[in-house]
């Protein structure tokens, strides 16, 4: 029988296999955390108490609340999404019976949870994608993965779509072998890069290597470094910020350094040039992290007041403005006569990033057969090149 400190602990076991308190997976593959916003954090089935049934129950607070956002505020780590699968699998009853994930609550019911999710596992398959190699042997390779691209699909996802171009899926395509500790839809995995983060990734095609690998970035023995543009100019030129982090709860996309729950994570920052221009200060800066928590580093320079540009998810600006239409757009009266002049200026001196202004520049570990340091090295991508030229010849 298992035991949970935190009541909520075991009805998140029994429905999903993963407590708040303890979301855990085996050490050979929870190694780095930084991982895609839209992936859930699950752990493989456990025994223990699972199907059995467990209750909540509704209070005057909430009523008015749907019967899914209910759950999903009630339940930790667990998205909506895997709530509505969960009602529609009949694992949900209000005062006895099945319900709608619509069903409006009056705040008085009895919501019991009477099994895990049942998922169609999916297996990655290979898939023709060109691939920025930098490095490969007989054990690993060292890729320049381009942002836009998941490492791999969610856990559990039953949408086919989701596991197709992937860089699992482009890796088997490739190098036809991985590594198989990561499970079928991580083979080769060691670490991940959020989807929007460029940079390094380093794959195993073996489970030796992968092992080996592992245990490296569990001791925290290899070394990486990110470049990323931040809004404003932080008050030092170096700093290192310590500040746990966990799910965010009332959005599930989001992680946050708010909270007593959070596990520990620390990165550490360089600034290594700052300049303004009419779009606002801005900070270049190298972040090297002990720790790889998910969103680290974005979670973390939003937390000081500097998100990283484009990172829209943590509150960067969208769309950049010069300083006199940024004015404007705050309410400065605009005549008739000038209204259409000022849009097509606006139009034409906005700026925009659509992804964020993150990259894994640099990375070095022990090579985990021949023991011999290696170092990578990757340039900014073309895109990052091009947007920061773009806001130095603004100024």
């Amino acid at each position: 029988m298992l035991r949970f400190g935190n009541p909520l602990d075991a009805l998140c076991e029994r429905a999903f296999g993963f407590t708040e308190t303890n979301l855990t997976m085996p050490a050979k593959t929870m190694i780095d955390r930084d991982m895609e916003a839209d992936e859930e954090v699950e752990s493989p089935e456990t025994d223990g108490e699972a199907g059995y049934p467990s209750e909540l129950l509704a209070t005057e607070d909430d009523a008015g609340l749907r019967l899914d956002q209910f759950l999903v505020s009630h339940l930790s780590g667990v998205s909506r999404a895997r709530v509505q699968q969960l009602i529609e699998q009949q694992k949900i009853l209000v005062d006895g019976k099945h319900a709608k994930p619509s069903l409006k609550l009056k705040g008085s019911e009895r919501i019991e949870v009477l099994g895990r999710l049942q998922l169609e596992p999916l297996r990655a398959e290979p898939e023709d994608i060109p691939l920025d190699v930098i490095y490969e042997d007989k054990d690993l390779a060292v890729i320049n993965k381009p942002a836009g691209m998941m490492v791999h699909a969610g856990n559990g996802s039953t949408d086919s779509v989701r596991n197709r171009g992937t860089l699992v899926n482009a890796l088997l395509f490739r190098f036809k072998k991985l590594s198989e500790s990561g499970g079928d839809l991580r083979p080769g995995i060691v670490h991940r890069l959020d989807k929007e983060t460029s940079g390094l990734i380093v794959v195993a095609k073996n489970d030796l290597a992968h092992q080996r690998l592992a245990e490296q970035f569990a001791t925290r023995g290899v070394k990486k470094k990110y470049v990323a543009l931040v809004h404003g100019w932080p008050s030092h030129d170096r700093g290192t910020i310590n500040a746990p982090i966990q799910r965010d709860r009332q959005n599930r996309t989001r992680m946050t350094t708010r909270g007593s729950a959070g596990r520990e994570a620390v990165s550490h920052y360089e600034v290594v040039e700052r300049f303004a221009s009419p779009y606002g200060k801005f900070a270049l800066v190298e972040v090297k992290i002990d720790t790889g928590r998910t969103h680290q580093i974005r979670v973390h320079m939003a937390s000081i007041g500097h998100p990283v540009v484009g990172d829209t998810l943590y509150g960067a600006a969208e769309v950049l403005s010069p300083h006199a239409l940024a004015r404007e757009a705050h309410g400065t009266p605009v005549s008739v006569r000038t209204e259409a002049k000022k849009t097509r200026a606006s139009e034409s001196k906005t700026l925009s990033l659509r992804r964020n202004f993150l990259h894994a520049a640099s990375l070095q570990f022990t090579h985990p057969r021949t023991k011999k340091e290696l170092a990578f090295t990757a340039p900014l991508a073309v895109e990052l090149q091009e947007f920061l030229t773009k806001l130095k010849l603004a100024g």
